[in-house]
Formats: C-alpha cells, structure tokens, sequence
C-alpha cells in the first residue's frame, strides 16, 4: 500500500468518524432552577374530591400546599369574596386568594405579574377545570374563564375581568 492511497484512507477514516461526532446532539448548559413557589394554604371541606385533586395538580406544580379541612365559606368571607364568585376551596398564596379550580399556570402567571388584586377565581366547578378533569367525566371539557378579582377605589366591592379563558 503506498503512502498517498494510506493517508487518503485514514483521512477518509477520520473525516467520517469527525461527521459522526458532529451529528450527536450538543450538550447545553443546563437550565437554570427556577425560583421555588411559594407556600399555599388551602381551606376545604373534609370529604371533597375534587378539591383534593386540585391540590395534587398545585403539588405537582411545585407548591408546598398547607390543607385545612374546616371548609372555605369563613375564609372565602374574611379575605373579602363575595359569595357568588365562589366555589368549593379558597386558596391563599402570596398574598393572593384563590377560589376554585384556578390551573397552576394561572397562579404562576398571576404571581410573575403581581398585578394589584385580591387574586384569581373560577366560580363554580366547571368540568375539565384541573381536579374536575378524572375519568369520571369521559374528557369533557366545558369552557370556563379565570377572573382577576379587584377591589374598587372605596374599596367595599369587587370587580372581575378575564385573566385566562379555556375554550
């Protein structure tokens, strides 16, 4: 074998094992933590399923979640909520209320923004919402809209506009 039909081999060779390791995937730095959430404080009644559910989801998410079974209705009412921008658990998260079946995006969204507001509700329990999501409901998935919840200038009742609609 000469030397020019060698040297043509082994940098054939080595173009081809250069080619195979610039096709395997690039090591990126890795991503930063993210900052940890806050603490959460939920109020429920004892025998709630669905609530139970949405404490898993905020669980999953990453909130450290404090469960008191002693229903929401006197809380719901201390942190100022009327009675008809309800529903079955009241959250308490940063400063913020929560009422009902609120997606944990929307609380992290709420808690990057940290707009002037008593917090986020989704009265009632639409279906599909996180925690009224099981299999017990074959998938449906009912539109529902998340409120931002503000007081007025007198500060003796509150307004709502959209935060997020799930369509």
């Amino acid at each position: 074998m000469s030397f020019s039909t060698f040297s043509r081999r082994q940098w054939l060779a080595g173009g081809a094992a250069l080619l195979a390791a610039a096709s395997l995937p690039v090591l990126a730095a890795p991503p930063r933590a993210a900052a940890p959430l806050p603490a959460m404080e939920v109020w429920k009644d004892p025998n709630c399923g669905c609530c139970k559910d949405w404490i898993d989801v905020m669980q999953e998410a990453g909130f450290q979640v404090t469960v008191h079974d002693t229903g929401n209705n006197a809380v719901r009412a201390r942190l100022g909520l009327p009675q008809r921008l309800g529903s079955c658990h009241t959250a308490l998260v940063d400063g913020y209320l929560l009422e009902g079946h609120v997606p944990a995006a929307d609380v992290v969204k709420l808690l990057q923004q940290k707009p002037k507001a008593l917090g986020l509700t989704v009265p009632s329990m639409p279906v599909g919402s996180p925690g009224m999501d099981g299999p017990v409901y074959g998938g449906r998935k009912d539109p529902y809209d998340v409120l931002l919840v503000t007081k007025n200038l007198m500060g003796s009742d509150v307004s709502t506009r959209v935060f997020t609609s799930y369509r």
